[in-house]
Order: C-alpha cells, then sequence, then structure tokens
C-alpha cells in the first residue's frame, strides 16, 4: 500500500513545512522532504511541489526552479504515470517544466492576493479528484501574485475536450461569474491536469485549509480524494 510522501524543498520555498504538516500530522501519512539537489524518486507514491518563491521568483515564477537537478527525476517519476501535485509555486515550476499546458502571467489587477476562495470541481477523472463530485465547492485559500493562468483558444480547447481542467473559481454557490475570478484566469481556471490524470496543477492551497483553528477545513476533503484514490494509509 503507498504510503510515502515526497515533499520537494526548493531555495525559497515557503509552504513546503505547511505541505509537510498536512500530510504528517492532520493526514496521519508518512512525509519526507526532498532537497532540490536529489535526484532518487525511488520509494515515493506522491510527490508534492510546494508553494513559495523557489529562487526568489527571479526571471519569472519557476523559471529557474525548473532546472534543478531534482526535476530531470521528476519529469521521469511522471513518464512512469506516478502522480505529481504542483501547488501554486509547484504548478507554475510544472508549467515551466512543460509537464503541464499554459503558462502563468501576473494578477490582472497587478496585486498579490492572499484570501480564501472558492473553487468548483470540474472533473473527476484524475487521480486526485476522483473522490469528489463534480460541481462540488470547495473553500480554499489562495496566495499568489502571479496565479493567472493562460492558454491560447486552441490549448483552452483542447483542455476542455480533454477534461483537464480541474477546478474553476466560483462564487459560494458555485456559479462561474467574473467577480469570482479575481486573478483573470482563461475560463476561470484554477487548476488543470496533464492528459494522463497523473499531474495535478493548482493555484489554491489546500494544505493551508487542513484544520478548525484555521477555520476551515475543506483541504481534508481535497487530500482525502487523493489518498483514497492512491491508497495512502
Amino acid at each position: 500500500m503507498a504510503k510515502n510522501i515526497g515533499v520537494i524543498v526548493f531555495p525559497g520555498s515557503n509552504c513546503d513545512h505547511d505541505a509537510y504538516h498536512a500530510i504528517k500530522h492532520v493526514m496521519n501519512a508518512e512525509a519526507k522532504f526532498l532537497w532540490h539537489k536529489d535526484t532518487d524518486l525511488s520509494g515515493i507514491d506522491l510527490l508534492i511541489v510546494p508553494g513559495g518563491f523557489s529562487y526568489g521568483d527571479y526571471l519569472r515564477s519557476g523559471a529557474i526552479a525548473r532546472f534543478s537537478p531534482v526535476m530531470n527525476a521528476v519529469q521521469q517519476y511522471v513518464k512512469e504515470g506516478r502522480p505529481v501535485l504542483g501547488i501554486c509555486n509547484g504548478f507554475q515550476i510544472l508549467l515551466e517544466a512543460g509537464l503541464l499546458p499554459g503558462a502563468m502571467l501576473h494578477n490582472e489587477k497587478l496585486r498579490f492576493v492572499c484570501k480564501n476562495v472558492h473553487i468548483r470541481v470540474e472533473s473527476t477523472r484524475s487521480q486526485f479528484t476522483s473522490g469528489l463530485t463534480k460541481g462540488d465547492v470547495l473553500k480554499i485559500p489562495v496566495s499568489h501574485g502571479e496565479g493567472n493562468y493562460f492558454i491560447d483558444s486552441d490549448g483552452l480547447k483542447f483542455l476542455e475536450e480533454n477534461d483537464q481542467i480541474a477546478f474553476r473559481y466560483c462564487t459560494e454557490k458555485g456559479e462561474i461569474k467574473e467577480e469570482a475570478n479575481f486573478n483573470g484566469s482563461v475560463s476561470s481556471i484554477a487548476g488543470i491536469t496533464n492528459l494522463e490524470g497523473n499531474v495535478l496543477g493548482m493555484m489554491p492551497h489546500p494544505e493551508r485549509a487542513m484544520e478548525t483553528v484555521l477555520g476551515n477545513t475543506d483541504g481534508i476533503t481535497f487530500f482525502n480524494s487523493v489518498f483514497n484514490e492512491l491508497q495512502i494509509a
């Protein structure tokens, strides 16, 4: 039974400990940190590329982290069909590495946004969302300045036709409205998967919505879906 979750640590990562805490102390699963220079991912059953400001987000978010030694191992890990979850800066890194399509732009109003938002489950075909129900609404915090997801019209059509849009920003009632799309993302996209369904990138931080003391536990709902599909104890 799968039970080892790896959390990559890049210079500048600041959500690595959040992810570790959520996995180890809330979900009660085994977790370990992986340094950006590590190249051995054997024994890892789920890989998390966490949020933060890897390498200070110089050039653009994720652009330098994409060249870290560990990313060659991540590329191979994905080719083997093994699951990778990229959260916020992790999503940006996966885009830069070509493991997910599209790109991130600065938020539409050029402001850093840190608050709870609502996202609607758009697809349940991936290894991460199969335990959710299409149309479910989760309250999950965001914390980013470059979360404005962009893809051209042909790319968007491909995502839609292949059911790769995992989450969209929505109102509390699950409505897809302009005012809920606070960063200006194309088609209100908050998270996508690769074609094979073993890579998920999402801008919201489920690891920050795991305990009642934080006033939000919808992140547990998300991780329960992930763990049930991957049979993580």
